[in-house]
């Protein structure tokens, strides 16, 4: 059994134990380069309660930081990266992700405005043979739980484009969901950070959710 064969499985046997175990824990990704991936620090707080209260999940209520290269990202079915700056992948780091992602793992990237540019081309170093590709609003990320029929919630104005979301599919399978534009984050994080109505944080907690519920299963 090749090496690659053998994570996988075992990557495999370790999410489905973590999703009957009240122990799951998502993980925000921590870089180098310079960016601020420590953005929005209660965002993944406010999602993961939303989550297990609307859901019905049983995620860990505190998440965990983990560095891009280290093998702990195995311990975690869903990794989040987000920042307004510059992201650097060694290619330690380049590979260790891109077996994670192969293996079974999902990675989420939220644009907190200006992360495209360095996010893309470090996602082209993990998948070389992958384009980003903008998902159909069919696709069932947006129909969960809660259904956005146009896509993802606006949630902050930046640029006056449409918030747009995009994909990393490797066989068939997500395994990064890129979402530009739309600043889900800011909607995630306390109400008094940025002043969003309380309708404005719901759309983007229910996406959220959506994107929990479509990686789990739920």
């Amino acid at each position: 059994m090749t090496n690659r064969r053998l994570t996988s499985i075992l990557f495999v046997l370790m999410m489905w134990l973590g999703a009957n175990a009240q122990t799951t824990q998502i993980a925000l990704l921590k870089y180098g380069g310079g960016g601020d991936w420590y953005a929005n620090p209660t965002s993944l707080t406010n999602l993961i309660k939303f989550c297990n209260t609307e859901l019905g999940t049983n995620l860990n209520p505190q998440y965990a930081t983990v560095d891009v290269g280290s093998a702990d990202i195995f311990n975690y079915p869903f990794l989040h990266l987000t920042g307004h700056g510059n992201i650097v992948f060694s290619p330690a780091e380049t590979q260790n992700l891109r077996n994670y992602l192969i293996a079974g793992g999902f990675l989420h990237i939220d644009d907190n405005y200006g992360l495209k540019p360095f996010a893309v081309a470090q996602m082209k170093k993990v998948f070389p043979e992958l384009e980003f590709v903008e998902l159909p609003f069919s696709h069932p990320i947006y129909h969960q739980k809660y259904n956005f029929p146009n896509g993802l919630p606006k949630i902050h104005e930046h640029d006056n484009l449409p918030p747009k979301g995009y994909g990393l599919i490797y066989n068939g399978r997500l395994v990064c969901f890129f979402t530009y534009e739309c600043d889900l984050g800011d909607g995630w994080e306390d109400q008094d950070v940025h002043g969003d109505s309380q309708a404005t944080r719901t759309k983007a907690l229910q996406m959220g959710a959506n994107i929990i519920s479509y990686v789990f299963g739920n």
